[in-house]
């Protein structure tokens, strides 16, 4: 009974070890992070796939005199992102929170997620490319 108690734990450890291991933290743009004029959706497909718990962390600097404000939204549906329509979407990082460190968001749910700048009445997702679509798949241990 006592090696079987301390198989299952052991199983247990192991399994929570790989789970953990699995999440990742991204920086979202690489060296560029979060900012006006830089390709999010063709960075996206370059660095997927993305797993379920990874981290995306967001960074920009706060609007001061000579940089313009950012902020991070989760758009509800494809149309929505397609149309940079921001009326049913979802603040996650407002004008201040990539500063420093930045942000993280955790991708806990298997479906798309749909992120955009909406700054500028819209402008930074329709004509500076701030918007991008990540669906992450079940973590693995395949990762090397």
């Amino acid at each position: 009974m006592g090696i079987m108690r301390l198989g299952a734990i052991v199983l247990v450890i192991v399994s929570m070890l790989a789970a953990s291991e699995a999440a990742t933290s991204i920086l979202v743009g690489g060296s560029q992070h979060w900012k006006f004029g830089f390709n999010y959706s063709d960075w996206a497909l370059k660095t997927a796939p993305f797993y379920e718990n990874d981290k995306l962390v967001f960074m920009y600097d706060p609007p001061n005199s000579t940089t313009h404000a950012h902020s991070v939204y989760l758009l509800k549906s494809l149309r929505a992102f397609l149309a940079c329509d921001f009326k049913k979407a979802q603040m996650v990082g407002n004008v201040t929170d990539g500063g420093g460190q930045g942000f993280e968001f955790v991708l806990k749910k298997r479906k798309p997620h749909y992120f955009a700048c909406a700054e500028r009445g819209g402008l930074h997702c329709t004509l500076g490319l701030m918007k991008f679509i990540v669906t992450p798949v079940k973590p693995c241990t395949c990762r090397g």
